[in-house]
């Protein structure tokens, strides 16, 4: 009799255990609906109930916005990802018109220079430069197959480049103005005084044996005299830097800016027929028949 009446409580306790974890679990999956219900409840059960419902609420909602926060942020970075995919292949698609722009304008510049000034030009593209110390030369994509032959003047609508000293069938060699091997005439624009321009070791030019009553000063503009094969008359050579005049000494010199950027070159045109054709000048049109 004893064991029946200690039985029964004890059912009871796991019948009401049973029913508040249920109740538990019922609050915890669907917090929401089960707050709004209780709302209308009054009572010690509404009482006990609605605070910790009001925690798991308010703990729901913050988990649910940050989640949706997440999802958010994983889709903004995987956006801005695609952007920076896209700005990048834009920068090489502008670099790549830009190249071609630039080039098209300086093979314009080249036509254009052609038809006005010197109608025997040979266009051509610089391939190569020289890879030792001994010259300062560069390679072209022409040669004796285009006619091009040795000691042909080579220009660009700045002035003068060089001379043509090597050829085979389908390149040539240009010794620049700068390297000292090479020996081009020059005239000074102001005085008329004339000279031999020469490359020097430090990639520069200089104008040797101007007369020593020359008024020469810096600033002053040389150009080709036409009077050795190879270039006309009239063509830049660059600008006087600097004067150089030793006591005794015969002839006055000068250090020479060449007016092409040689480090830069990448079309140039050679001359074919230096004589029988007129130059237009700073100043005024010169002839570039033999003198």
């Amino acid at each position: 009799m004893w064991m029946a009446t200690l039985r029964v409580p004890y059912n009871a306790r796991r019948l009401a255990l049973g029913g508040f974890a249920l109740l538990l679990l019922v609050l915890f999956l669907f917090p929401a609906q089960s707050q709004s219900v209780l709302q209308y409840l009054d009572g010690p059960v509404g009482q006990v109930v609605r605070i910790p419902l009001e925690v798991v609420v308010s703990i729901d909602e913050g988990i649910s916005g940050v989640w949706h926060r997440y999802i958010a942020l994983q889709g903004i970075q995987e956006e801005n990802e695609q952007l920076r995919q896209d700005i990048e292949w834009l920068k090489g698609q502008n670099n790549q018109l830009r190249e071609a722009a630039a080039a098209t304008e300086r093979l314009t510049a080249l036509l254009h220079f052609k038809e006005q000034a010197l109608p025997t030009l040979v266009a051509a593209q610089v391939i190569g430069r020289d890879a030792t110390s001994w010259y300062r030369s560069v390679i072209l994509n022409k040669g004796e197959s285009d006619g091009i032959k040795p000691d042909m003047g080579v220009i660009t609508p700045a002035g003068v480049v060089g001379r043509i000293v090597k050829t085979n069938s389908a390149t040539s060699v240009v010794l620049l103005v700068t390297d000292p091997n090479n020996a081009i005439a020059g005239l000074i624009q102001r005085t008329r005084d004339e000279g031999i321009v020469e490359g020097t070791q430090q990639g520069l030019a200089k104008l040797k044996y101007i007369p020593m009553l020359s008024s020469v000063r810096s600033g002053d503009r040389v150009v080709t005299s036409g009077l050795v094969g190879g270039f006309p008359r009239g063509l830049a050579l660059g600008t006087i830097s600097r004067i150089d005049k030793e006591e005794g000494a015969l002839f006055q010199s000068a250090e020479l800016t060449p007016e092409v950027d040689v480090s830069r070159l990448e079309e140039v045109l050679v001359i074919q027929a230096p004589y029988g054709v007129s130059v237009q000048g700073d100043d005024k049109n010169v002839s570039m028949g033999k003198p």
